[in-house]
């Protein structure tokens, strides 16, 4: 596995992690500043809106499982590929939440070597179900 896979997994990783403890700073940390994110299929968000989209979801405090994972570079972009399931709360309610799909997102390294999200959408899968 090349080091740019292994520091996309890790920041997938991190981000999972960050989500479950409620650490918005640091699920915000992975992404650029003009990254998108697919917030349900169909909507995309940035700026402001992936804020507050991850406002939302932290606060289910997610514990995600994603057992495999494909890493795609071509040069300072990369694909990463990865099914994946959650448990969680839904905070309005307090009932469990189960959900599954396919995370499809693209990163690119920036100057200082570290990989970001540009576009994020865990409904990867969505087409396949119409």
């Amino acid at each position: 596995m090349s080091q740019a896979s292994t520091q996309i997994i890790r920041i997938v990783k991190k981000l999972s992690e960050d989500m479950h403890n409620g650490d918005l700073k640091g699920v915000m940390a992975a992404y650029e500043p003009k990254a998108g994110l697919v917030a349900q299929p169909g909507v995309t968000v940035c700026g402001p809106g992936l804020f507050e989209a991850m406002k939302g979801y932290t606060s289910m405090k997610p514990k995600f499982d994603m057992p495999i994972h494909e890493v795609i570079e071509a040069g300072d972009i990369a694909l990463h590929i990865s099914p994946w399931s959650m448990e969680a709360v839904d905070p309005a309610n307090g009932k469990p939440l189960k959900q599954s799909g396919l995370s499809v997102a693209v990163f690119r390294k920036q100057r200082d070597g570290k990989w970001l999200l540009v576009i994020d959408d865990p409904y990867g899968c969505h087409l396949l179900l119409k």
